[in-house]
């Protein structure tokens, strides 16, 4: 579901999204949007680190495929949970006016800020294929 969200006309690229998530984390942090917990962010980062790490709970040379399925797990959620929040992030940014963490004008240029927004709220556009 997360994947055809992201893939509907319209939507941010992987690219963007990809280049959200310091910007995302970084504004979670210090406290400036308040759509991303800190326990969720960590959630993000210790995943991230499962995946890569070499250590691993369900070893796959003991298990074989069931090895992977920890991980593929993981990587799942991982995906779909950053597909959603990235999603959410970018709306709240633009409803920002725009700003990034990187220090530009916070200011909305009269927009209201979305601090509660959420992909469900979004428009949804729908297409006839005939």
């Amino acid at each position: 579901m997360a994947l055809r969200a992201a893939a509907r006309p319209g939507a941010p690229g992987l690219v963007v999204r990809l280049r959200a998530v310091p910007r995302m984390l970084s504004a979670a942090l210090a406290g400036r949007y308040a759509g991303l917990s800190a326990g969720r962010a960590l959630g993000f980062v210790a995943a991230a680190l499962y995946v890569v790490s070499p250590v691993d709970l369900v070893p796959e040379a003991l298990f074989g495929v069931f090895g992977l399925a920890d991980d593929a797990m993981l990587v799942t959620w991982l995906a779909s949970s950053l597909l959603s929040d990235t999603d959410a992030f970018l709306a709240w940014e633009s409803g920002q006016g725009g700003a990034r963490a990187g220090g530009q004008d916070g200011a909305s240029h009269g927009a209201p800020a979305h601090d509660a927004w959420r992909p469900q709220d979004a428009p949804v556009r729908s297409y006839v294929v005939r």
